[in-house]
């Protein structure tokens, strides 16, 4: 029976550098679709010993390409759409992954249990959650992975 972050964690998984540019970032998320069959929101950031610094999610990039000033924009009906695009796209190209990354994310070890795992998932609102030991990253659990797992128990 699975009853820890390690039963049901994956070891396959993308990773990124902070060095990474962000479009290279967006290709190894759609890269990582067409492998894995599994569409990724957000993906684990090591440096060149594979120790955990932080995490990329396709809310940094968006959050990133917003406008500083959408708020004062009103309805924005007059607003020329593919020119506010292109030009956050622009401003992408030269942005690296560890520029947007958020850091000091939140992880778990390979022995906790999967009711400490949902406890860490729901309380601090995360999807992914990195699997550590001995400052190295291990797996991940994904929060699908997890829901998966808990609903087989019930339903048997």
């Amino acid at each position: 029976m699975k009853t820890t972050a390690a039963d049901i964690m994956t070891t396959q998984f993308t990773t990124l550098f902070p060095e990474t540019p962000v479009p290279e970032a967006i290709r190894l998320f759609r890269e990582a679709f067409e492998q894995e069959g599994r569409r990724l929101f957000g993906m684990i950031v090591v440096d060149k010993d594979r120790r955990l610094t932080g995490m990329l999610s396709m809310y940094d990039i968006l959050l990133y390409l917003q406008p500083k000033h959408i708020h004062v924009w009103g309805a924005m009906e007059d607003l020329e759409i593919a020119g506010v695009i292109n030009t956050a796209g622009n401003r992408l190209k030269s942005i690296l992954v560890g520029d947007i990354m958020t850091p000091g994310v939140v992880t778990v070890g390979p022995n906790a249990n999967l009711m400490m795992v949902l406890n860490v998932m729901i309380k601090k609102h995360v999807r992914r959650l990195p699997v550590v030991e001995d400052h190295k990253i291990v797996g991940i659990v994904y929060i699908s992975d997890l829901f998966n797992n808990l609903l087989e128990r019930i339903s048997d």
